[in-house]
């Protein structure tokens, strides 16, 4: 398709070619030196790319060489210093010889230490060695701001194969303690200024190895101080086979030189390491000469024999018309898949949809906008090679499966879009979708595993729809939102009042923005009691939206299009601001908040919730935020580590809807969630199903086995209560009790007059 043309000029060309050899013969000796002066430049840039990327290398690993030698300086010292022996000694009046024959004199003859400090916690300075030698007057102001600083980061950042299971408070700093009720040892280095020179400075914590009730106060830390010296510079030399390595304070400039520059904690300069280039440049060149040389003498030949060029140039048209056709087909078509791109298929569909409306006997042209559910926890969770892969796979078998007729293009990403003529209108789109679901039974393999993955599809058709191609295309995209919306696996087919329902989507959208701008949404608290003497415990605030005009707007319509909209980040913030202010002065009960997976996923989650916490002067420790299943599928660190931090913090975190989404133990044990509250489905079919009842009893019995509180949700008569307290949850709500009210009824409810044993009726 679109060849002809091109075929046409090739004709041309050799009759050119035949007439007029003298022409031919210059245009291609004129070629050949644009040719050759194309090739140097192209070759110069490609060594200088290669002597580029060898000096970023060569950086590589002199920063890792520095990173590498500070980390092992701190690890020594907090090794040596992790004893009984070293909380004692330190602090005793016989300090030496003691630290001579296992302090200072160990880190001076095996670490090349020049330079040991003991201070306390606060940066007070205790002794001082200089080498194995115990010193009188100590310099220790200049480095007291930063050592601090170094000793504050050790106890946030460090992190230890000996995970943490307690803290304990002491001299007013909070210590980890591992499993056997031992202090963890912190430690941490970095580069800094000691006596005007570059230095390796490292803290590490003193703490007993055996005797946990010999760290009385805030843990004292020794300073180990290594110069950056001539040592250092042969060890650089050595380790890294780079010759004529340098320290100095200024970047060396010369041609040949490649520099790394070092920095302090705060991200200040302190000085330069330099060393002899081993670019791979020169040695190209050199290799490359011979080549250069027979290049030359073919060049010569070429010019000498135009004849032969000139009887060659049917076949060289040839070849450029076969690269006119790649380059034309690779414009139009998806290089991963191999199938047309969205430019081919619009000017495709485009000329099917005329055809259609000329002759109308021709029947439709239908549309089907088809996206793998879930592509993204894909990528995220398996790799992008492997979604990479799933794409690849996928076009194959929509390939091989359908109709030879059907026109399969891929718009990039996980989008395909399929054309198909035929006739029938609904039944012929029925018939279609049908087809696309079926495809999706069956399990990809990849790397020799099954991947089961679902897709969605939308699917229009013209000219009964529309006559233009965008809008047909528009609205196959609106049929597929809504099947996403409605659960994702399936199909549907455009209908008029999706176009409605798009723009009421939208319309709430803004009037969304502008109530969250305007503060008119609002938190209800629905109480959660004891499910043996029905007393309050505490309450899930809920939120509601009192729309002025359409009423009292349900969640579930809005939440969904927030999530969609990008808003759902803010409306979480202004959630967490609302329950932290209404809820700071109630009495004493626990206030559970709901967190969306969106809000975890945010890289300033842990800082907002820092600033709020500041801002309405909550006490974290009287919050329970809940999350739900689907937070976990990302196994990535981002979200464990944001639990964790949640929970340092204070908050306890509770796993929301447990046994509907994608339940799996290996969550349970990464993270010790304080409760789980089971999906009120499970409640509500107790009375009547047996299987429902004998799912509770386990899932209850799980979390007893994890130390973890179960909630049971949705308790709506006192059979349920029954059950679901014999089952043994030890915590209800439900609409027997109380539904979600107001903040100053829920508040009325605590007071002390207020207070009584819930009716259980």
């Amino acid at each position: 398709m679109g060849t002809a043309p091109f075929l046409q000029r090739g004709k041309s060309q050799q009759t050119v070619g035949t007439t007029s050899a003298r022409w031919i013969i210059a245009g291609t000796f004129l070629a050949l030196l644009a040719l050759t002066a194309a090739l140097v430049a192209a070759f110069r840039n490609s060594t200088s790319i290669a002597d580029e990327y060898a000096r970023t290398e060569e950086r590589r690993l002199v920063e890792r060489f520095v990173e590498r030698n500070g980390r092992e300086i701190a690890e020594a010292g907090m090794l040596q210093v992790q004893w009984d022996e070293a909380v004692t000694k330190l602090n005793s009046p016989e300090v030496e010889p003691w630290a001579r024959n296992f302090l200072a004199g160990y880190f001076w003859g095996s670490h090349r230490i020049d330079h040991l400090y003991h201070v306390r916690f606060d940066g007070t300075l205790v002794h001082c060695w200089k080498g194995a030698k115990l010193e009188g007057n100590c310099r220790f102001d200049g480095l007291k701001k930063q050592i601090n600083e170094l000793v504050k980061r050790s106890i946030k950042e460090t992190r230890s194969d000996v995970k943490p299971v307690q803290w304990r408070n002491h001299g007013g700093v909070s210590w980890p303690y591992d499993a056997k009720g031992r202090p963890i040892p912190r430690g941490m280095s970095a580069l800094m200024r000691h006596n005007g020179e570059a230095a390796f400075v490292a803290v590490a914590s003193v703490v007993p190895d055996v005797q946990p009730a010999l760290l009385k106060g805030a843990p004292d830390y020794i300073v180990l101080i290594r110069h950056f010296d001539a040592r250092t510079i042969a060890d650089i030399g050595g380790s890294l086979l780079l010759s004529g390595v340098r320290f100095g304070p200024k970047p060396d400039v010369a041609a040949n030189r490649n520099t790394f520059a070092l920095e302090d904690i705060k991200g200040s300069n302190i000085g330069y390491v330099s060393w002899q280039a081993k670019p791979p440049g020169p040695a190209i060149l050199r290799r490359t000469a011979p080549l250069l040389a027979v290049y030359i003498l073919f060049f010569m030949g070429v010019v000498a024999g135009g004849a032969i060029i000139v009887r060659r140039m049917r076949r060289t048209t040839s070849e450029l018309m076969a690269s006119e056709a790649q380059a034309l087909h690779n414009a139009l078509h998806d290089a991963m898949s191999g199938l047309p791109n969205r430019a081919h298929f619009m000017q495709k569909l485009r000329e099917e949809l005329s055809a259609c409306v000329e002759q109308r006997e021709l029947g439709d042209v239908f549309v089907a906008y088809i996206d793998i559910d879930r592509f993204k926890v894909v990528n995220d969770t398996l790799g992008h090679h492997v979604g990479d892969e799933l794409v690849r796979q996928m076009a194959l078998r929509l390939r091989k499966s359908l109709p030879p007729g059907d026109f399969l293009s891929r718009f990039g990403g996980d989008e395909f879009v399929l054309m198909r003529r035929s006739t029938g209108g609904k039944e012929a789109a029925d018939m279609l979708g049908r087809q696309i679901m079926t495809l999706m039974s069956e399990p990809f393999v990849i790397s020799g595993s099954n991947l089961d993955v679902s897709c969605s599809c939308g699917i229009s058709w013209g000219p009964e729809q529309s006559e233009d191609p965008g809008e047909l295309l528009r609205r196959s995209d609106i049929a597929l939102y809504r099947a996403k919306q409605r659960g994702r696996m399936r199909y549907r087919r455009f209908t008029r009042d999706m176009d409605a329902s798009v723009k009421l989507r939208r319309e709430m959208e803004m009037e969304l923005r502008r109530a969250i701008a305007r503060d008119e949404l609002s938190l209800a608290y629905q109480p959660i009691v004891d499910a043996v003497d029905g007393k309050i415990g505490g309450f899930e605030a809920l939120l509601r939206w009192p729309h002025p005009e359409r009423g009292l707007i349900r969640p579930n319509l809005f939440v969904p299009v927030a999530e969609n909209s990008g808003m759902m980040v803010p409306l979480g913030t202004w959630v967490l601001r609302r329950a932290f202010t209404e809820c700071r002065d109630w009495p004493d009960c626990d206030i559970s908040v709901n967190l969306s997976p969106l809000q975890i996923m945010a890289s300033d989650f842990l800082p907002t919730i820092d600033a709020l916490v500041r801002e309405t002067g909550a006490d974290p420790s009287r919050y329970i935020l809940e999350v739900t299943e689907g937070v976990m599928l990302d196994r990535s660190s981002h979200v464990v580590e944001v639990l964790k931090g949640l929970n340092y913090r204070g908050f306890r975190i509770a796993l929301d809807d447990f046994g509907i989404g994608y339940s799996s133990l290996s969550y349970l044990r990464s993270f010790q969630f304080d409760r789980i509250k089971i999906d009120r489905s499970f409640v509500q079919n107790i009375e009547a199903d047996l299987d429902a009842h004998s799912i509770l009893r386990a899932i209850v019995s799980l979390g007893h086995t994890l130390r973890m509180k179960v909630v049971a949700e949705g308790v709506e008569t006192p059979v349920q209560r029954a059950l679901v307290q014999a089952a043994g949850c030890q915590m209800i709500q439900g609409h027997l009790f109380w539904k979600a009210m107001p903040p100053e009824e829920a508040l009325a409810l605590l007071e002390p007059k207020e207070a009584k044993v819930l009716r259980t009726a």
